[in-house]
């Protein structure tokens, strides 16, 4: 295509116009800013953090997937490894893992939901919810199962009692059934608020209250007032035979030196102490609510968030009896509702971990405005573990990758 000379000369006098100088150059920033900001994105840490985990993981195994954000936005959002060894497909941030005890800050949150309506108390006690519980309900809150100070008896060690052999990766425990080992009991390990014993049973429990007092089955609360508003479209509170999993990954172990799926257990069932799936592209939406309060009011997440103290106003410690659920026997223990509260090297943080068969997790949130930082590991392979490599990953960001 040819133009006159005098359509080029005018051409050329409008380009020199100011307000097309200025037009001209913000489209030009426009048009550069994935390449202006590219290297901003692969900033140190990121850099050390990608060679430690390809090092990490071989393509053909299960591996992991892991999140990182810095004042809300992603740093870091990577999968590493196969769903299930050799033939799986690649991991990806929209991989679904099972949670575990990660779920137990969402059951939390459909708890307090339930008070913010007016449909539940956190001194309601178990009677008032199930009047068919026996006496030694009478005396426990949903505030004590929340924080771990109810003193009921493990479902677990109940099952053994109850002849273990009637449950297993086939035939797996059901909420309802947990309910009734509890119900044939005559007390609890302690008397309620007395001491603090990490309980799967209270969160069993707690997800029965929530399906109790809402009407709808536990699933479908979450759903419609957790997962469904913060679009978080691909987690799931699984039931096998209702819902499938989407992009799932299976848990593996390690026997006789290698790497075999090991994805299901007799309590793999339950539902409010571990029965949730979901990854990293929705649990990066549900950091944002947390941070933004979409759900809770600043106001009434305040009480998830303060370290419960026993009734006598001590500090409560972890059981000084070792066993699978017990992380420091005998050592003080900060928790509040489904996230227990600490901190990382003066980096105040809420955090959980998640552990059951074939699968091991850890979210860590780090609050203070200074240090606004969440970390996110999903594995689904026993072998590893996330809550060490997640306080390397914070050192890396922390001390920008020194």
């Amino acid at each position: 295509m040819t133009f006159p000379g005098g359509m080029l000369r005018r051409l050329a006098e409008s380009l020199m116009r100011p307000e097309l100088k200025k037009l001209l150059f913000v489209l030009f920033l426009l048009t550069a800013y994935p390449l202006l900001t590219s290297s901003a994105e692969e900033d140190v840490p990121t850099k050390q953090l990608d060679a430690i985990l390809r090092k990490a993981v071989a393509p053909s195994q299960p591996g992991l997937a892991v999140l990182v954000k810095k004042d809300g936005i992603a740093l870091y959002k990577k999968g590493f490894g196969r769903t299930w060894v050799n033939d799986g497909a690649a991991i990806t941030p929209d991989t679904d893992f099972r949670l575990a005890s990660v779920t137990k800050q969402f059951t939390a949150v459909a708890v307090m939901l339930l008070v913010h309506d007016g449909k539940l108390r956190h001194d309601a006690t178990l009677t008032e919810i199930f009047p068919e519980f026996p006496a030694y309900g009478k005396a426990i809150t949903v505030h004590h199962l929340l924080t771990h100070t109810s003193g009921l008896p493990d479902y677990e060690d109940l099952m053994e009692k109850a002849n273990g052999r009637l449950w297993s990766a086939e035939h797996q425990i059901q909420d309802q059934e947990v309910l009734g080992l509890l119900e044939k009991e005559t007390q609890g390990k302690f008397r309620p608020g007395t001491s603090w014993a990490y309980s799967n049973s209270g969160y069993v429990v707690l997800g029965l209250i929530v399906a109790k007092v809402s009407g709808v089955s536990y699933p479908e609360f979450l759903e419609r007032r957790i997962f469904a508003p913060l679009q978080m479209r691909n987690t799931l509170a699984y039931q096998k035979g209702k819902k499938e999993i989407p992009h799932r990954a299976f848990g593996h172990s390690r026997e006789h030196g290698k790497l075999v799926i090991a994805d299901q257990s007799s309590t793999s069932a339950t539902l409010g102490d571990g029965g949730i799936y979901s990854n990293l592209e929705d649990l990066s939406k549900w950091d944002d609510a947390l941070a933004n309060h979409t759900l809770i009011s600043a106001v009434e997440m305040q009480p998830a968030l303060t370290p419960v103290k026993l009734a006598n106003g001590s500090e409560p410690h972890w059981p000084v009896k070792a066993d699978g659920d017990n992380l420091a026997p005998g050592k003080p223990v900060s928790y509040g509702f489904g996230w227990f509260l600490d901190s990382y090297p003066g980096h105040p943080r809420m955090w959980h971990s998640g552990t059951t068969i074939g699968f091991r997790n850890v979210i860590e949130r780090f609050t203070m405005d200074r240090d606004r930082l969440t970390i996110v590991i999903l594995c689904n392979r026993e072998d590893f573990d996330p809550t060490a490599l997640a306080s390397k990953i914070a050192n890396l960001y922390f001390e920008g990758g020194k």
